[in-house]
């Protein structure tokens, strides 16, 4: 009888949306802005790159990854945020609630990997700048981007299968808006140094993580500085100006959610901010406009002008 009340919980319910009369719309039109900018924005980045000869190189090569990192980042949870804003049963099935968590840490660890690399490069390109072409080959980009995306999704896999045999109590309220591991943790019939044991690994990884750039840059700024001219300093700058907004972006929410531990916002509206910054590189809006005059040039061309 205790076995099958402990298996009874086959959806949870969120209690994390506010609680409107005018059933959420006043929170679903600008997620839904939100998302929508996101998607386009980020896929304008990956075909811009992708189409455009001048920006295969492992910078350009590396955002455009995150940028398709990004796409389903983000489709993990807001699409589900959406239909429950306006719906009035606000669940997840056990199923969707575990694929979610998976898909939504995996991809984010996979876009962690690879902030990474993105240092890494940049300390390669600025601090070795006569073997960086030897170094970042096209192939060894190539094998890295996949290696981050693959060791991402590989690492919490354990992790989601063995909250997949936990059993579960009565209550199965999440309070937040998605499904997230600590807020699932809570209900499992387990000893609370599960949950501590979760926030511990999360904030580690986070802290290393953020040592690792941390350091590749002390040593970036230090050789920047020791360039003789303001234009070579400024350039050298410029270069590593994009990663470095997406890291303190990326990383800033992150350690909102984990180092906090008790964050109920999506992280669109800074992945949105973080888009912001990336379509403002001058090489990036150059190669948007290529492309969008490539697919429809009849709309696009009287636009030139404009936006030059």
């Amino acid at each position: 009888m205790e076995g099958a009340n402990l298996s009874a919980v086959t959806e949870f319910v969120f209690t994390g949306f506010p609680q409107l009369q005018d059933g959420g719309l006043l929170y679903f039109f600008p997620l839904l802005f939100i998302y929508t900018f996101v998607v386009v924005g980020n896929l304008l980045i990956f075909f811009a790159v992708r189409m455009d000869v001048r920006l295969h190189n492992p910078m350009y090569n590396f955002i455009s990854t995150f940028s398709f990192l990004e796409v389903w980042y983000t489709t993990a949870t807001i699409p589900k945020m959406l239909s429950n804003l306006v719906s009035e049963k606000k669940t997840i099935s056990m199923t969707g609630c575990l694929l979610q968590m998976y898909f939504f840490h995996s991809l984010g660890n996979s876009e962690e990997i690879l902030l990474i690399t993105m240092a890494i490069d940049r300390y390669v390109a600025i601090c070795n700048p006569l073997r960086y072409q030897m170094i970042m080959t096209p192939r060894l980009c190539s094998q890295l981007s996949a290696g981050s995306c693959i060791f991402g999704f590989l690492i919490l896999l354990p992790e989601i299968v063995t909250i997949s045999t936990l059993p579960f109590c009565g209550p199965n309220q999440i309070h937040q808006i998605f499904c997230d591991l600590v807020p699932v943790l809570r209900l499992a019939c387990t000893n609370a140094s599960v949950i501590l044991v979760e926030d511990v690994i999360h904030a580690v990884a986070i802290i290393i993580t953020i040592l690792i750039i941390a350091l590749s840059y002390i040593r970036i700024v230090s050789v920047i500085l020791r360039i003789p001219s303001a234009e070579g300093r400024q350039k050298a700058f410029s270069t590593c100006g994009g990663h470095l907004t997406v890291f303190l972006i990326f990383f800033g929410s992150v350690s909102l959610m984990y180092l906090r531990f008790n964050a109920t916002y999506p992280p669109a509206l800074d992945t949105a901010i973080a888009l912001m910054f990336t379509l403002r590189n001058k090489d990036m809006k150059n190669a948007i406009r290529k492309l969008t005059v490539q697919i429809c040039p009849s709309v696009m061309l009287p636009l030139v002008p404009i936006c030059q």
